[in-house]
């Protein structure tokens, strides 16, 4: 259905609870694929803000900056909550998403990225969080990356590995990365793989 004003409505919206992440009840009604509106009804949103995102790429050694650090999402799904993820960070207001994710490679990983590419704006989980995600490849030299990152007052450990992009690739295969962004990222790099490899980092 092609979206016009009107074909939805937030009637009324209330926050439920506001810490570190906060969570607002919307009522809404929405025009039907019939053509008529639905009744009221309301949904939970879990409201974080928005993201942005950057696999690193070294076309010179062919292989990827991964990090690794504990996520609670995955330990209350009773899954290894240590994941391997690529660097992102949440945009603060006003900031340019590449400028986060210049700032969060550092930060995260300790390589400066160049050589930005632009794959998806995108939702993360539609059905119950409004955040989204913009998403990159950047080109690094990985000879510089490795160690432990992250800030001390946020509670950051963050590993970072310098894996074969042959690796990476199996390693999305078989289920060892496992997150939707880190993902959607290594399979867009596996189908531009040839464009990538031409690339060089500025030094």
């Amino acid at each position: 259905m092609e979206f016009n004003i009107g074909d939805a409505e937030v009637v009324n919206r209330e926050n439920c609870y506001s810490g570190f992440f906060k969570i607002d009840r919307y009522t809404v009604r929405h025009r039907l694929y019939d053509g008529t509106m639905s009744g009221e009804f309301t949904r939970e949103l879990f409201e974080r803000g928005h993201a942005s995102a950057v696999l690193l790429y070294d076309p010179s050694a062919d292989a990827v900056v991964m990090i690794e650090q504990f996520r609670i999402g995955a330990l209350a799904a009773e899954m290894n909550p240590w994941l391997y993820e690529i660097v992102a960070g949440i945009n603060e207001p006003g900031e340019k998403p590449e400028d986060v994710v210049v700032r969060e490679s550092l930060e995260e990983a300790g390589v400066s990225v160049d050589n930005l590419r632009f794959v998806s704006h995108y939702l993360v989980s539609p059905g119950g969080t409004s955040e989204t995600i913009y998403l990159y490849i950047g080109i690094v030299d990985s000879s510089t990356a490795g160690g432990i990152h992250g800030l001390a007052d946020e509670n950051e450990n963050i590993k970072v590995h310098v894996i074969p992009f042959s690796e990476v690739l199996a390693m999305a295969d078989d289920g060892r990365i496992c997150n939707a962004t880190a993902l959607i990222a290594v399979y867009y790099l596996a189908s531009h793989l040839d464009i990538f490899r031409k690339q060089v980092k500025s030094k």
